[in-house]
């Protein structure tokens, strides 16, 4: 339970308690700023709080987004001013300070929250109301015609359309969001949660694998609409937490992870479908998710690595951000990056009306013109921009990294060699060896030592890649270089098996290790801290996994290799799922909702 402290002059006929209630707020109603000091003491240190001015006229929905959003510790808006837990002593002290300011006697004639705003000594966020009135008239005239600005525009309209992202896809927005977001008023209506609703999300998408893996043709048009249905949920949960301010750290989490367990799961269920008809497509399922793993790599790394760059500018920005200002190269540019909602779409109707074979070729030639797409926008704009990383820059594409054991010693090792190489080359030094390590695994026979030899380079080289902070203006390549490397080998070594269920085992290697990639990402971003390092010592490090693959296809025969790979699998989903929901359940880091890749 929230409590709503009430000061100033009392407004007969007022809807402001009830409003306040509405939002669940235990409206208590103060004399004086003395006695709004006694009032907030006496409120459970576990609770928010919030002062607001009795003579306060606005729309409910500019009190919600005020009072009621809980990413932030501070907020306040004209005549309130509210504070979460973090956030209580700093209020008080601010209450304190503007107890003894002139008009907060009996009969107040001051904004007593907007002074206490204007002194917190801690971070205030102060929403963008837009059309949304929020004020206190001073006299009966103000008041009427405040009232009167207030009836003028509707709030819930105005609800409804900012649950909907600012920055979408073009499916999405003609296509999904102008029904979706009805469905998420929905869902609030009847007390739903975004977290349910992205379950349920899950579970649509994955019995639309289900179908897929059923391998006839109704099984495959039933696929493709659960799998735009499964997208339709997806879009209503981020836009119930909009509407209703559901924001929290597991919330954000869920909906980033179960994105990729949708995705990969109907990968998989493609396959299986296309198995059951005599056709072997595991390779192309394989790729399809190394791809997309990688492009999302190379949105985090890059956008990590200027988080907070200074002096961070470009003409290539600037001709990007000229190009935006015309209607149609918006739409055009973001439909050619094939993001969530046009990929969905593309796989769902080719599902339906094509084959596995030719969804999965469809789909990885998309997604590599959009891969080569936005990476090279990416260089081009690191090359031309003058911009200063910063150490918490450095910091996370460290962890994005995914350095274990071998890597961090070889580092060590050869840290002064790193040092003598210009700044730049560190972004290219992964790239040879990886190009070494997965045309060895591809080229060489089954059984050959020569990927092991190849796996110790590339363990060197990642080595010397990390050994100093990367600060360079191609830094951000390193992560995604090192994430091919491990997954094209795992792939490579998986076909040149030839091994019945080898491919298989593959997928869920990789897939158990994306998954542990995409945690760090999503802790990152969250501000919460990479994995804790015994995490990444215990499943090897990159390089430790890669060396590891490359020695059991080396010793083992093809039906062992497959047994073993599957081991793995299951040993690095155990430790990472386990670990990673330990974390995310019991986390304290700041509530948030991460909208993630456009839809």
């Amino acid at each position: 339970m929230s409590t709503a402290i009430l000061t100033g002059q009392p407004v007969p006929g007022s809807s402001l308690e009830g409003d306040l209630r509405s939002l669940g707020f235990d409206v208590r109603v103060a004399a004086g700023a003395g006695d709004t000091e006694a009032l907030l003491a006496a409120v459970p240190a576990d609770q928010r709080v919030a002062v607001v001015d009795a003579r306060f006229v606005g729309h409910v929905h500019a009190l919600r987004l005020g009072l009621t959003d809980p990413r932030f510790d501070a907020a306040a808006i004209p005549g309130a001013v509210t504070a979460r837990p973090a956030a209580r002593q700093a209020l008080l002290r601010a209450v304190r300070a503007c107890a003894g300011a002139p008009g907060h006697g009996p009969v107040a004639v001051g904004v007593l929250p907007d002074q206490v705003a204007d002194v917190l000594d801690t971070a205030v966020h102060r929403p963008e109301l837009g059309e949304l009135v929020a004020a206190v008239p001073r006299d009966p005239q103000a008041r009427n015609e405040v009232r009167q600005s207030v009836a003028a525009v509707d709030d819930e309209a105005i609800r409804l359309r900012t649950a909907v992202k600012s920055r979408d896809g073009f499916f999405t927005t003609h296509c999904i969001s102008p029904y979706s977001r009805y469905i998420a008023r929905w869902c609030a209506r009847r007390g739903l949660t975004p977290n349910q609703v992205t379950t349920a999300s899950l579970l649509t998408a994955l019995v639309a694998a289900g179908c897929a893996a059923t391998g006839t043709r109704g099984g495959f048009v039933a696929a493709g609409l659960l799998l735009l249905f499964s997208f339709v949920l997806d879009c209503t949960d981020g836009q119930l937490a909009r509407y209703s301010l559901q924001y929290s750290t597991l919330g954000a989490w869920l909906d980033a992870t179960f994105d990729r367990a949708k995705e990969y799961a109907y990968y998989a269920g493609l396959a299986l479908g296309a198995a059951r008809g005599g056709d072997d497509v595991w390779a192309l399922a394989l790729g399809a998710m190394v791809l997309q793993t990688c492009r999302h790599v190379v949105d985090f790394s890059f956008n990590e690595a200027n988080h907070d760059a200074t002096a961070n500018t470009s003409p290539t920005a600037a001709l990007s951000d000229k190009l935006d200002s015309v209607g149609w190269t918006v739409w055009v540019r973001r439909m050619i990056v094939l993001p969530i909602g046009e990929r969905w779409a593309l796989i769902a109707v080719l599902t339906a009306l094509t084959t596995p074979r030719i969804t999965f070729c469809v789909l990885l030639i998309g997604c590599a013109f959009a891969a080569l797409y936005t990476t090279a926008g990416r260089v081009l704009r690191s090359l031309t921009r003058k911009a200063r990383r910063t150490d918490r820059a450095a910091r996370a594409l460290a962890d994005l990294a995914d350095s274990g054991p071998l890597a961090r010693g070889a580092a060590r090792l050869l840290k002064g060699v790193a040092a003598r190489l210009p700044g730049a080359s560190r972004a290219f030094l992964a790239l040879p060896g990886t190009a070494l390590l997965v045309a060895t695994a591809w080229a060489a026979p089954y059984g050959s030592w020569l990927p092991v030899l190849a796996a110790v380079v590339y363990v060197l080289t990642s080595g010397v890649a990390v050994a100093l902070p990367l600060k360079g203006a191609l830094d951000w390549l390193v992560p995604p270089v090192l994430r091919a490397g491990e997954y094209l080998t795992v792939l490579a070594l998986a076909v040149r098996a030839d091994a019945n269920g080898a491919l298989p085992a593959a997928f869920g290697l990789v897939a158990a290790v994306a998954y542990h990639h995409y945690d760090t990402v999503y802790r990152i971003r969250g501000d919460a801290g990479a994995p804790p390092h015994w995490l990444v010592r215990a499943i090897g490090g990159h390089e430790g996994r890669t060396l590891l693959v490359t020695v059991l296809a080396a010793l083992l025969a093809t039906t062992d290799f497959k047994v073993a790979l599957t081991a793995l699998a299951v040993a690095v989903a155990l430790v990472v799922l386990a670990e990673s929901i330990r974390f995310w359940v019991s986390s304290q880091a700041p509530a948030v909702h991460d909208e993630g890749e456009p839809a």
